[in-house]
């Protein structure tokens, strides 16, 4: 990562953790104020753009959330049947997926 891009990367992250909205002319600002050298403009109109309308706080949180939360809340949505109807097909498929894997039944062995 360059040096360009981190010091972008603090000046959002600033931004951020004041609650301020992020935008390209803030993020320059920041970026001058701390006197970091060579920072072309577009990079924080890029990062100003690719944050635009989403709550890095949040995304900071979920970092290790990955692909469960919006499992979690489509099934909290839906009616606890359907739910658990969706849970046991979930575990169904992992059986089947653990039976194919097995090496065991076919007589192969890692030293054979």
């Amino acid at each position: 990562m360059s040096n360009a891009e981190l010091a972008v990367s603090y000046a959002a992250l600033i931004l951020a953790d004041e609650s301020i909205e992020i935008t390209a002319d803030k993020l320059n600002t920041l970026i001058k104020a701390a006197g970091v050298a060579d920072v072309e403009p577009i990079w924080a109109s890029l990062f100003a753009k690719a944050l635009e309308g989403k709550d890095l706080k949040e995304m900071l949180l979920n970092v290790g959330s990955g692909g469960a939360a919006p499992a979690a809340a489509a099934g909290a949505a839906s009616s606890g049947a359907a739910a658990g109807g969706a849970a046991e097909a979930v575990e169904e498929k992992k059986e089947e997926k653990e039976e194919e894997e097995s090496d065991e039944d076919m007589g192969f062995g890692l030293f054979d």
